[in-house]
């Protein structure tokens, strides 16, 4: 094997210990993200608290809740790599201009 294989074996067992890790240690199962934390936090300081606003759609339950946050960050993600190949490929091609036009 190459050693870029080996690299790259060597990152996907990493990621997998990362996921597998928290399940095999018996990571807590009432895990809460940090919006529904911070609203315990706020209510328990001040009970007298109203909310600005109410949210506009409400999920089922948090597998969706969940689903919804994973698809958002995934369209995020996939921007962010269009524009920044885009950005790398415009660069790429005017640096090759450069070079051929000094020719």
């Amino acid at each position: 094997m190459t050693r870029r294989t080996w690299v790259t074996v060597v990152l996907v067992a990493a990621v997998v210990a990362l996921f597998a890790l928290p399940l095999l240690l018996g990571a807590p199962s009432d895990y809460a993200g940090t919006d529904s934390l911070a609203t315990e936090q706020i209510q328990a300081s001040n009970p007298d608290y109203v909310p600005w606003f109410d949210p506009l759609f409400s999920p089922g339950s948090s597998e969706v809740e969940s689903g919804l946050f994973a698809l958002q960050a995934a369209l995020g993600g996939g921007v962010l790599g269009y524009v920044l190949g885009r950005l790398r490929g415009r660069r790429s091609r005017a640096a090759a201009g450069a070079t051929d036009g000094e020719r």
